[in-house]
């Protein structure tokens, strides 16, 4: 047993919302109390003192919709590349880069990531994989990543039908095989979902392939009407929307996450509400793709489930929240609109989100919840309390602040320093695969 204190306590539990000088009683995976430096320092003296310096404590943050496989695209310029349309990022870009990420690649992209959100304050992710260049294996090298750096993930395959149909096969097996796994050893620190790329790659028969092979045993994690490919293609080919197409082949479902839903309609959306089915949005991404800005509010006062991703474009969270308020401020036009909203995506709706697969209380600090803790060198230069928290995280904070990272538990970061792990090697591999990738894309040693 350990304690964490000495900070600014944020628990995101109603009961005890804030302390300005307070802590964490952590044993094991799970926090054991919750309350002042001084009353926690009596009730377990001999317990290991982590002391937080004056920083603010606050529950590990939720990543619902990433991309591992985007990890080694940081600073690459592609010979040639230069979109004037989504379909042209994707096929020019990133279906270009995953059709040369091999296991290797995955699994240096993987280590890349979850250091970079463990700086951030990051300790929960829900990956969506592609790497068409080389798939068998491949959430099990994800999964090795994971275990090794300590981050709570649920992950699955991105399965398309844009690289032929063997490829569209091994996807599926993939998903299935490593649904099979996490079934095999339940672990609250690993999860399975079943991936599938934008509806415009995927066939009606490889939709039922999904379906027969997951056999209802987890939710779907699938982009919807990310772009206008999505429901041009619907209409065209299927006669129907997206959201549509999804309900009648069985996939929609309160386990089910739809990834950025921009183009969808009413009719879609009360879809997605009847069937309790969950989405997820990405506000940077979809503004650096120029694909347009979620219906969040709309959304959300339907009571579907809005969770908040990255799709990679960033690891830090907080700065996710920052653009989620101000793009949904500026498609409505309205200064006073976004931020209960936004507040309630990160917060709220991405542990609970955790919670449907991981099986254990996130997102708070209350005795019995997954102890998952990070600690923010943030000190406020004007009035603190638990009643302005959101403005200061809103204006204030940013994931580098995270100077102190625990995961079930177990100290990832402390002081900022990685715990347990030579973070020069692992850079060193990482860009040694980082190399042999660019050199593949452009053909040039780099």
């Amino acid at each position: 047993m350990y304690i964490l204190a000495n900070g600014r306590l944020i628990t995101r539990d109603g009961a005890l919302p804030y302390l300005p000088d307070g802590g964490v009683a952590i044993d094991g995976s799970r926090i054991a109390a919750v309350g002042t430096t001084a009353e926690l320092r009596e009730k377990y003296p001999d317990a290991e003192f982590v002391d937080a310096k004056g920083g603010v404590i606050m529950p590990g943050l939720v990543n619902a919709h990433t991309h591992i496989y985007s990890a080694l695209a940081r600073g690459l310029s592609i010979d040639g590349y230069n979109p004037t349309n989504f379909y042209e990022v994707l096929d020019g870009q990133w279906w270009y880069i995953d059709r040369h990420l091999t296991l290797a690649g995955t699994r240096a992209s993987a280590d890349a990531l979850y250091m970079d959100c463990i700086k951030q304050g990051v300790t929960t992710i829900f990956d969506h994989h592609a790497s068409f260049c080389e798939i068998p294996g491949s959430l099990f090298a994800i999964a090795e990543s994971a275990k090794k750096f300590g981050v709570r993930s649920c992950l699955c395959y991105e399965v398309s039908d844009r690289d032929g149909q063997e490829k569209a096969d091994q996807a599926v097996r993939e998903n299935e095989e490593f649904i099979t796994y996490c079934e095999k050893n339940p672990s609250d620190m690993l999860a399975a979902m079943f991936g599938g790329h934008a509806l415009f790659t995927i066939s009606d028969r490889t939709f039922e392939k999904m379906v027969e092979a997951n056999n209802g045993r987890t939710g779907f994690h699938i982009h919807v009407s990310e772009g206008m490919n999505d429901v041009y293609d619907s209409l065209q080919n299927y006669g129907r929307r997206p959201v549509q197409r999804l309900q009648d082949h069985g996939i929609l479902g309160p386990k089910t996450i739809l990834g950025h839903c921009i183009h969808v309609n009413t009719a879609e959306m009360e879809i997605i509400q009847a069937t309790g089915t969950m989405c997820v949005n990405n506000p940077e991404s979809n503004m650096g793709n120029a694909v347009g800005c979620s219906p969040v509010l709309q959304l959300m006062k339907r009571g579907i489930t809005v969770g908040l991703g990255t799709d990679a474009y960033t690891n830090d969270m907080l700065e996710s929240l920052k653009v989620a308020l101000a793009i949904q401020r500026h498609n409505a036009c309205l200064p006073n609109v976004g931020w209960g909203e936004v507040t309630t995506m990160l917060f709220q709706n991405n542990p609970a989100i955790g919670e449907k697969y991981f099986g254990v209380p996130l997102g708070k600090l209350s005795p019995g919840a997954a102890a998952d803790v990070i600690v923010m060198d943030y000190k406020p230069f004007t009035p603190f309390s638990g009643d302005n928290i959101d403005g200061h995280m809103l204006f204030g904070m940013t994931g580098r602040q995270c100077q102190t990272t625990i995961v079930n538990g177990k100290i990832l970061m402390k002081d900022r320093e990685l715990v347990g792990i030579d973070e020069e090697a692992e850079n060193a591999h990482i860009l040694e695969e980082s190399r042999k990738l660019w050199g593949a894309l452009n053909h040039r040693a780099y």
